[in-house]
């Protein structure tokens, strides 16, 4: 029975120059590479151009990349769903989708909000919310509050009720004499 040979994947060998790899697996891919002429030198080549690159001064990277980055998805054909043959394709602010039952288009522009139309008078209504049911709750805590006791009310047939009357009293002082007599000190305790 033969293994087919297999070899060290470009991210292992990335990972293994930048010594990003784990013990385990560094040592299976050094394992692999006493035996292995083609991986020693993706491993060389790799190694060479990190130097190169560290050796470098500043990279330049052009100022549109990322927008070609981010329009990959939108430029790729993919094939369509729905068992025939499809494809899909982008262009600046629409993308359009062909398959066997037809084609349609999305437009990607982004809409501009509309000022005015219905910000406003949301906000509006949301304030005059805000102040009805603050102006309701103020007036439902004014109606359960209990009558100030300090006023007096009118008419002979009123009667205030009990009333309840706090009044600050003066600490007691007591002396205690302490002694090897009996004796007790006045207000004191045997």
């Amino acid at each position: 029975m033969n293994i087919p040979e297999s070899h060290l994947a470009q991210e292992a060998i990335a990972a293994l120059v930048d010594g990003e790899l784990a013990a385990g697996p560094a040592a299976r891919a050094a394992r692999h590479l006493t035996g292995c002429a083609q991986c020693r030198m993706a491993v060389e080549a790799q190694r060479e151009a990190k130097e190169a690159l560290h050796g470098s001064a500043d990279v330049v990277v052009p100022g549109d990349l990322m927008s070609r980055l981010c329009a990959i998805p939108f430029t790729a054909d993919v094939p369509g769903a729905g068992g025939g043959p499809g494809s899909m394709s982008a262009a600046p602010g629409e993308l359009t989708v062909t398959g066997g039952s037809g084609s349609w288009s999305v437009d990607l522009t982004p809409q501009e909000p509309r000022r005015g139309a219905f910000g406003g008078q949301w906000l509006r209504r949301g304030v005059a919310g805000t102040l009805v049911g603050l102006g309701a709750g103020v007036t439902a805590l004014a109606l359960t509050l209990p009558a100030d006791p300090g006023r007096a009310t009118p008419g002979p047939a009123a009667d205030p009720g009990p009333q309840q009357h706090t009044e600050v009293a003066p600490p007691v002082l007591r002396t205690v004499t302490v002694g090897s007599s009996g004796a007790v000190g006045p207000g004191g305790t045997p």
